[in-house]
């Protein structure tokens, strides 16, 4: 089925009658306001200078063992441009080898530890160049272990929280060894070395990656695994809790952040037509946040009662909300008009799981408003990305936007709103989902048809035609 495109809209009134006619409750102005016309995006948020975030990416472009590389330091220089005060992580750095989710992920090892210092420095650089004080900017560092979709070596090399009834056969990971209680705690000391290195880097905070089927995420539906780490949501959370209290207890200046799927579905296929549909699972899907007997339905109260537990007796208070997996529901997690070249077509309007994952974080930020949340889902909304945005800040769904995709083309989008620059449209992105269909051909990420950079790459050519042969 083909749906409208967002670029068919040519007015912010086309655009509302299409969210109007889906029955998608969509907040989004009519007119962008920059800083000087008072726009919401540009109120400070406890010593945040405005309301704009950048998710962390992984670039597939460090060196092998771990290192940055010229690409990386030129996204994290675009970081800094792009004017956004809050930057969630920059990248997703693997805490061992093990753990990385392709050959070239940045990873934290021995002999590595000035790699994020100097990463740290080219952004607040480029963020002082383009005109903006760093005094009311927050850095993050994400810290991750891939566990089942580990590839530290190119080939898939999974480690896994449990048995799963589906991702198992659809991963190859029957064989997979599933860690054991003790590997966990040498596991946890390596998240904490990682975060020893944040703080003496200068970063702000780290963020504990919970999220899009990783490890941590996983552990959270083991409601079948045994022992400490598996069962009721205190067992499920403990790995994720323990690790935060080593932090903690290692580093107390430190900020914690989770990023988090705060719900999830059964994996997707290509079905009839290539449209996606969805593997089932069984009774009692194992997913966090969905009804387990219908997965389909999202269920918060656990997320929720998470957050809770870790606001009230670990004082964490930075949240970035996702949802899903790229790697097996990814029209859940990424809404795109345009599949990477494995995955599968659409089975719903986009718009619709876009407006899913904006109205699940107006439910968390309601029940828990003492928390900074940030909200993701927003690359969709192209055109009017900006509009949307305004309109969520001001009627608190969400405390800070957050920006993946996007930034990629157009990373001076936060700054041109809030200095009422005017955009520029053709660095808009419009989900082509290159980014992705490269590193799953083992090239690196980047916007290939839209960033001068990359559009210059030998890599584009062998992109082309890897799509090309996709298609035949």
């Amino acid at each position: 089925m083909a749906y409208p495109r967002i670029g068919g809209h040519k007015t912010v009134a086309a655009f509302r009658e299409h969210a109007a006619s889906l029955a998608l409750n969509l907040p989004c102005d009519g007119e962008v306001l920059s800083a000087a016309e008072g726009s919401p995006l540009a109120d400070p948020y406890e010593g945040v200078g405005n309301r704009w975030c950048v998710h962390p990416m992984e670039g597939w472009d460090g060196t092998r063992d771990g290192k940055a590389s010229d690409l990386t330091r030129r996204r994290w220089r675009n970081f800094g441009l792009s004017g956004a005060k809050l930057i969630w992580g920059g990248e997703a750095v693997a805490v061992r080898h093990d753990g990385r989710a392709n050959p070239n992920q940045l990873c934290h090892q021995d002999g590595n530890e000035g790699e994020f210092a100097a990463l740290l420095n080219v952004l607040k650089d480029a963020h002082r160049e383009a005109g903006f004080a760093d005094a009311d900017l927050s850095v993050g560092l994400q810290l991750t272990h891939s566990g089942r979709f580990s590839r530290p070596d190119g080939e898939a090399a999974p480690r896994t929280a449990y048995r799963h009834p589906v991702l198992d056969a659809r991963v190859n990971a029957g064989d997979a060894e599933v860690f054991t209680d003790a590997e966990l705690d040498g596991l946890i000391g390596r998240y904490v070395a990682a975060a020893r290195t944040a703080a003496d880097a200068g970063f702000d905070f780290v963020d504990v990656k919970a999220c899009h089927g990783y490890l941590l995420h996983e552990f959270l539906s083991a409601y079948d695994r045994p022992g400490p780490y598996g069962g009721d949501l205190a067992g499920r959370s403990r790995m994720l809790t323990r690790i935060i209290e080593a932090v903690r207890a290692e580093c107390p200046s430190l900020e914690i952040g989770v990023r988090l799927s705060v719900f999830d579905r059964t994996p997707y296929r290509p079905g009839e037509g290539g449209v996606g549909e969805a593997e089932g699972g069984g009774p009692a899907y194992p997913g966090f946040g969905c009804d387990r007997d219908d997965p389909g339905v999202a269920d918060l109260s656990e997320p929720i009662a998470l957050i809770q537990q870790l606001r009230d007796d670990h004082g964490v208070r930075l949240w970035n909300l996702t949802a899903g997996s790229p790697y097996y529901n990814p029209h859940i997690q990424r809404p795109a008009f345009y599949p990477p070249s494995d995955g599968y077509k659409p089975p719903e309007d986009p718009l619709v799981g876009c407006v899913r994952q904006l109205e699940a974080v107006r439910d968390v930020k309601a029940a828990v408003p003492d928390v900074a949340v940030v909200g993701s889902a927003y690359t969709y909304f192209q055109e009017y990305l900006p509009h949307v945005a305004q309109a969520v800040v001001r009627d608190g769904w969400a405390d800070f936007v957050g920006l993946g995709r996007m930034v990629l083309s157009d990373w001076t989008l936060p700054a041109d709103t809030l200095l009422g620059r005017g955009r520029n449209l053709k660095k808009t992105c419009r989900t082509f989902s290159d980014c992705t269909t490269a590193p799953r051909n083992g090239l690196r990420s980047g916007c290939y048809p839209l960033d001068p950079a990359y559009k210059a790459m030998d890599e584009a050519k062998e992109l082309k035609s890897l799509k090309r042969a996709a298609k035949a």
